[in-house]
């Protein structure tokens, strides 16, 4: 009963994890529709941001001061590879894919360069390096940090697409982006708004991905970003809730496999993508009727005047 107390809420926070690098990227993919490789860079260099940040400041402050460096970092990044790269390319998805494999494999090898290719030690503050005991395991504190992180990420994106005006703009700009332009909305604004977004949530994925693994490394990202990309995929981008259940399920799988199926973890999660893929029907990703919603609301909102 322990075992698979320790496995589940392992499982949970990995799947936690795997939704926050997820989340950025399914907002940069399933709203605008760009194939970002990169994502897993932005995370990568965020996790050398905060590592150097909370090494030199110690202790729980430090890691604090970390976080906000980290998420700051990340959107700062993506923030300049969407205005000075990606804007050129909505719509050319074939360059997108070009632009942003040749950062994820350039910005890697330029932290490889710059701090060596060895793992390097996180520093983990005492009041998260510890466990709790759940029903006779002793669980590790952060794997509750992770799902708590997580629940207010999908909280807050909730609220970003429903609730705000440029959550509006983005939904509708992806559907019919003339239409929306013809409305007197600045399209582009939005767009950098939200792939910003995802980076700041790839550095934030980068913090607790160093508490979570209790290490760093330069390919970090990337080895992560395989299992985000799996995620979205199983996910459907139906909804962003679809995601996080997704990653709930490949976590819960990843862990469950490895110890009862002797390690093949990795294996178990590309035969439930397979299994997911061939069975689900195709589709496209919008609809004459969710146009309509978002334009409908948009209209609502430049009627009121805060268009």
């Amino acid at each position: 009963m322990d075992t698979l107390v320790l496995l589940t809420l392992t499982g949970l926070g990995l799947g936690a994890l795997y939704f926050l690098i997820a989340s950025g990227l399914a907002l940069i993919f399933g709203l605008m529709d760009v194939l970002n490789f990169a994502h897993g860079a932005f995370l990568t260099v965020s996790v050398y941001t905060v590592w150097r940040t909370a090494e030199t400041v110690g202790g729980m402050p430090g890691l604090l001061l970390a976080a906000v460096v980290g998420t700051l970092t990340g959107l700062l990044l993506a923030a300049v590879v969407e205005l000075v790269l990606i804007r050129r390319l909505y719509g050319r998805v074939k360059e997108q894919i070009l632009v942003t494999v040749g950062l994820s494999l350039a910005v890697p090898a330029l932290v490889q360069t710059v701090w060596g290719a060895d793992a390097r030690p996180f520093p983990v503050p005492d009041a998260l390096s510890g466990t709790v005991g759940v029903l006779g395991a002793r669980v590790p504190v952060n794997r509750f940090l992770l799902v708590a992180v997580a629940l207010l990420v999908l909280a807050g994106i909730h609220l970003f697409l429903s609730r705000t005006r440029y959550g509006l703009i983005v939904r509708a700009g992806v559907e019919d982006r003339a239409m929306v332009t013809a409305l007197g909305i600045d399209v582009t604004r939005a767009f950098t708004l939200v792939f910003a977004l995802g980076g700041a949530l790839a550095g934030l994925a980068g913090v607790l991905g160093g508490l979570y693994f209790g290490s760093l490394s330069p390919h970090q990202g990337t080895s992560l970003l395989v299992f985000a990309f799996v995620v979205v995929i199983i996910g459907g981008l139906v909804s962003i809730t679809s995601v996080a259940l997704s990653a709930l399920t490949v976590g819960l799988v990843q862990q469950y496999a490895n110890y009862y199926a002797g390690g093949y973890g990795d294996l178990a999660v590309v035969v439930l993508l397979a299994a997911v893929v061939l069975s689900r029907p195709a589709a496209g990703t919008g609809s004459p009727a969710r146009l309509r919603r978002a334009l409908t609301a948009l209209r609502t909102r430049s009627a009121g005047g805060t268009a």
